[in-house]
């Protein structure tokens, strides 16, 4: 692992959570605001900033509304958290977050339309100092003391043993969910732990995009569902991508052409897995499975497949690989 010249490490993966329900030994947990938007990874020097995405990527470029933030602080420092786009009421919208998602110089005019804010909640290095080995409430205690308040970027609160009053207000607000991090818990980077517990209250899911049928009427020729797939587990495992079904509601025009021209450039002569339903593989138009997409459903039928899925948006900060059934 490489750094700095100030000693901040350069390739370390995001600790993950797992999914699951509120903890009963609730006073253990801290609980915090599962925020939908673009998970990164900060490096903050005075007069330096580096932005890396979940998957690796630098996306420093894509956001300059934070260049700012190099001069927030004194000291080098490594942040954890999540870019958003909030809309009038202050609550996170991935929906608008996708038109900066895929932008990497983007102009004025977006910036100023669609304005993204950093949440940070985790410190993982200050100075030369590797904090990831401590608790969950000393790296806490460390990133509120750091004072980080601007119009780009924030430390939202943190709750103590209030699991449920903390989930019934996010549910009344209509957010995604909370996380529940145990307090005693080091920082585990490139691992999903359960000492991080995600319980969501909208079921939503990462798929890989494994090809498109066509659509009908105002679609006809056009894209009408993406095909998608995720990693096989279990007794799969063996399996690499297995079909988990396929979403034609929830594209706005600005997806359909955002997902046309990404997805023409990948198009493969033969499927990129093998247990699509023959009703769908017929007319399929299949694509080398590169592309995430993130979409909301029901429920997980016995099948394996996704009932009433929806589309939110592609994810480029989740690698195909790491995209498994929740």
């Amino acid at each position: 692992m490489s750094g700095t010249g100030q000693g901040l490490p350069h390739g370390l993966r995001p600790m993950l959570a797992t999914t699951g329900g509120l903890p009963p030994d609730d006073d253990r947990w801290a609980y915090e605001v599962k925020w939908d938007g673009v998970r990164v990874l900060a490096a903050v020097e005075p007069g330096r900033l580096r932005l890396t995405s979940r998957a690796g990527n630098d996306v420093t470029g894509g956001y300059p509304e934070l260049t700012p933030l190099r001069e927030a602080v004194d000291r080098p420092v490594l942040l954890d958290g999540e870019l958003v786009a909030l809309t009038a009421a202050g609550l996170p919208d991935f929906g608008r977050l996708q038109s900066r998602m895929h932008v990497r110089s983007p102009s004025a005019a977006l910036r100023a339309a669609v304005p993204v804010t950093f949440v940070a909640f985790d410190l993982l290095h200050e100075g030369r100092t590797d904090l990831t080995p401590l608790s969950y409430d000393e790296r806490r205690a460390r990133l509120d003391a750091l004072g980080l308040a601007a119009a780009h970027w924030q430390v939202p609160p943190a709750f103590i043993g209030t699991g449920s009053a903390v989930s019934e207000a996010t549910r009344a607000q209509g957010m995604e969910g909370v996380v529940a991090k145990r307090r005693d818990s080091r920082y585990e980077p490139g691992r999903r732990s359960d000492c991080w517990v995600k319980a969501k209250h909208v079921r939503r899911t990462s798929a890989v995009v494994v090809g498109w049928k066509p659509g009908e009427g105002g679609r006809t020729g056009r894209l009408g569902s993406l095909l998608l797939g995720v990693q096989g587990t279990g007794v799969q495992a063996e399996a690499g991508l297995v079909y988990a079904g396929h979403v034609g509601t929830g594209f706005s025009a600005a997806a359909l052409r955002l997902l046309d021209d990404r997805l023409a450039p990948l198009r493969r002569t033969s499927p990129p897995l093998a247990d699509v339903p023959r009703e769908h593989a017929r007319s399929a138009v299949w694509v080398e499975p590169v592309l995430v997409c993130e979409v909301e459903y029901a429920e997980w039928t016995r099948e394996g497949r996704l009932r009433h899925p929806s589309y939110k948006g592609l994810r480029d900060d989740v690698l195909p690989e790491d995209v498994m059934r929740e």
